[in-house]
């Protein structure tokens, strides 16, 4: 029986699975992951050698080394699917497997914070929450302005994927276009929103979950943004496809995972946690 033409590639594979070739960008990968988390935890802690605040540097050098191998493990992994044409069908389910392994496990990772902030807030210590001397931030003021900018963003990324389905090449760049853009809007707002807080990620135990459950998921809409703005950049280059869109399909998940996150922190945190209508005795 003939071989299907889909496996018959160049290098004589007669299998539908794709089997990488050898990449030193996971471990560089984790050596920056490493680097930079490293550097945030000496800068929380205002680590200084020779007059010189080296948890910045660190960060900042850790962050850079990480978007440079995003940018060259991603670039190796578009040639595979575009030149080598090694992503068949077989090989992408299991990249959707993957990627939805790897979004239930970042669900978890922000059950942590969600489980923290309700143990505190249901059972608070002085029996008040939020806790006295916490001004809160709004649920009804810029909160909300930014919960409607990330779920128009997602309406954004829906309008771009039924565009990529039918074939709508010019749709589809506009869509992600607005998404992006509409990602660093979000950004920015969460940025001011930081600078204008009155209080810090060492005011208790509000702070604490406060921060730490805001400021990853913010960190989570910088990856998502970024991820867009490479699908983004590819479109111009024609590379999806009605059959062959799984690089933007994994883009579209991710986001809509961090808009969901967002409306159970708006809710939870801003609105229910935040005790807008004042202070809730337990």
């Amino acid at each position: 029986m003939a071989k299907s033409p889909e496996y018959d590639t160049q290098n004589g594979k007669q299998h539908p699975f794709h089997l990488v070739d050898p990449s030193i960008w996971p471990m560089l990968t984790s050596f920056a992951a490493g680097l930079t988390a490293v550097g945030g935890v000496m800068y929380m802690h205002d680590v200084e050698w020779n007059g010189f605040n080296i948890g910045v540097k660190g960060l900042i050098a850790g962050f850079v080394l990480l978007l440079l191998c995003m940018f060259m493990w991603w670039k190796d992994v578009i040639n595979e699917s575009i030149v080598q044409k090694a992503h068949t069908a077989i090989a992408k389910i299991g990249m959707r497997y993957g990627m939805m392994l790897f979004i239930i496990s970042e669900v978890m990772f922000f059950v942590a914070f969600f489980w923290a902030f309700f143990s505190a807030s249901l059972f608070p210590v002085d029996g008040i929450w939020p806790p006295e001397g916490i001004h809160t931030i709004p649920a009804f003021d810029l909160p909300l302005m930014m919960t409607m900018i990330l779920l128009l963003s997602g309406c954004a990324v829906t309008w771009a994927h039924h565009a990529v389905l039918e074939g709508k090449q010019k749709e589809l760049q506009q869509g992600l276009a607005v998404s992006v853009f509409l990602g660093i809007i979000f950004l920015c707002f969460q940025v001011y929103e930081y600078g204008h807080a009155t209080f810090g990620i060492t005011d208790g135990i509000y702070g604490s979950t406060f921060y730490m459950a805001t400021g990853f998921h913010g960190f989570h809409v910088l990856v998502g943004t970024i991820f867009l703005a490479v699908c983004y950049f590819r479109s111009l280059k024609g590379h999806f496809t009605k059959k062959s869109h799984f690089g933007f399909e994994a883009a579209a998940w991710y986001w809509h995972f961090v808009d969901v996150v967002w409306l159970f922190l708006y809710v939870s945190v801003y609105w229910w946690g935040g005790g807008d209508a004042g202070a809730v005795a337990h």
